[in-house]
């Protein structure tokens, strides 16, 4: 089956990178593009694109408030944001209007074609980097919370061998620090491909659509340290 995508940013040549990114994949078509929400309004009218990628700062309309007018009016469209703020303010601000994926523009090309596959399949992508701060975050929330809340300190971490094997509990403490594929694989010495292979039979066995929601389980059952 075939992706189609509308990309909407305001930087015509950062634009153009992302568009011939996605080309080089079989199963992507960029069927338009645009430079500013309105426009992303009815390109997506005229197209009906599975996914949009849009820009979060813009003129006259940015792409938080793009995304929130999309949903609204095409709820099955799937918008992937893109921003230079890895802040959890940012991030909690895109996602509570109907974003399903946050992208920053210092992605590699490989975080933004799983980004893609991801989103379109139904699941929420974060770059790695912005992950890594949401746990972070949530660190801090846990932190202040009564001893008996769901915080669990790194002294009490729990491996679910139950579930994963030792080198998938690997690969899941390195998810919650932050790492990308590609990151993990250098860390263990083994290729992207094997990685990948790791990361989908973790969520198969936890029973999850993403990578985000595996970190989010994972800190909440005491199998990760946060650090």
């Amino acid at each position: 089956m075939i992706t189609k995508i509308v990309i909407i940013d305001d930087h015509q040549l950062f634009r153009e990178g992302v568009k011939r990114i996605l080309e080089f994949e079989k199963s992507f078509q960029v069927v338009a593009e645009g430079d500013d929400g309105t426009e992303a309004l009815a390109l997506v009218e005229e197209h009906r694109p599975d996914v949009v990628i849009m820009d979060i700062n813009m003129p006259q309309m940015n792409g938080v408030e793009a995304t929130r007018e999309l949903i609204e009016k095409y709820p099955k469209t799937k918008v992937i944001i893109l921003s230079i703020h890895d802040d959890e303010n940012y991030v909690t601000h895109a996602l509570q209007t109907g974003a399903m994926g946050y992208l920053l523009k210092e992605m590699d090309a490989d975080a933004l074609i799983e980004a893609v596959r991801v989103v379109a399949d139904g699941g929420s992508y974060l770059h790695p980097k912005v992950t890594h701060n949401l746990v972070n975050e949530y660190r801090k929330l846990a932190a202040g919370v009564s001893r008996g809340g769901s915080y669990v300190p790194a002294a009490d971490i729990r491996r679910p061998l139950h579930l994963l094997t030792r080198r998938e509990c690997e690969v899941l403490q390195m998810l919650a620090d932050g790492k990308s594929n590609r990151g993990i694989g250098e860390a263990l010495y083994i290729s992207e491909k094997t990685v990948k292979n790791h990361v989908s039979n973790i969520l198969q066995k936890m029973n999850v659509n993403d990578r985000t929601q595996a970190v989010v389980s994972a800190i909440k059952n005491g199998w990760v340290e946060v650090r």
